[in-house]
């Protein structure tokens, strides 16, 4: 793909997007929620399907919707809220050392900047470029299987991990796209362009693709 069509991909799947279910944590931003949902809600994500996600959130949520009200509930609630998302026992503990390091560090804040969202237990690249752009309309790029792998399926990138797409894009795609770029993919991704025969024969982008790796389509 010539590096120019990036523009009228995402301009594209912009238009494809209301046809499409948006991901949890997306809508979630949009209800205006605040960093904290976010937060929570992509680290349940890590593994595991969106519906599943979005259940699991509005169960713990209900149940605690600030750090403070987290750590009045004990480990197993909190797994028993959240079950059957991946690892759920693990992401339990997780929640609860995350919400003790906001109250103890960032005035029960849930922090602004990538550096100091790292520093939470259980937040990785992902889920702090995530917060950054839907919890706080912020700059940043975040890069999941999806986002990786399309933007190598289309030969916009040539990369080996999430991480090293994520600075391959940054390198290359204008800024104004990224808060949007994981969405658009990730709602792409469900829908249309599987891991494992994709639905090439209706793509809305199918011109523009190089078909990296492509073996079975539909």
């Amino acid at each position: 793909m010539h590096d120019a069509n990036i523009t009228d991909v995402v301009q594209i799947l912009e238009k494809e997007l209301g046809d499409w279910e948006l991901p949890i944590v997306t809508s979630l931003a949009e209800e205006n929620r605040g960093p904290f949902p976010i937060l929570i809600s992509t680290v349940l994500s890590s593994r595991t399907k969106d519906e599943v996600t979005a259940q699991a959130a509005g169960r713990l949520l209900s149940l605690a919707a600030t750090p403070e009200d987290m750590l009045n509930l004990s480990e197993e609630e909190i797994s028993q809220a959240i079950y059957p998302v991946g690892f759920y026992r693990i992401k339990a503990g997780a929640i609860l050392e995350i919400c003790r390091e906001l109250i103890e560090r960032f005035d029960s804040k849930v922090p602004d900047t990538i550096d100091q969202l790292l520093t939470l237990k259980g937040v990785g690249r992902k889920t702090a470029n995530l917060v950054l752009t839907l919890g706080f309309n912020k700059e940043g790029l975040c890069v999941d299987t999806h986002v990786h792998r399309i933007s190598n399926r289309l030969g916009y990138v040539r990369t080996k991990t999430p991480e090293e797409t994520e600075y391959a894009l940054r390198a290359k795609l204008p800024n104004k796209y990224w808060a949007r770029y994981n969405t658009l993919m990730v709602a792409f991704g469900r829908h249309v362009c599987f891991p494992l025969s994709p639905f090439c024969s209706r793509c809305p982008v199918a011109v523009y693709c190089d078909r990296v790796n492509v073996g079975r389509s539909r």
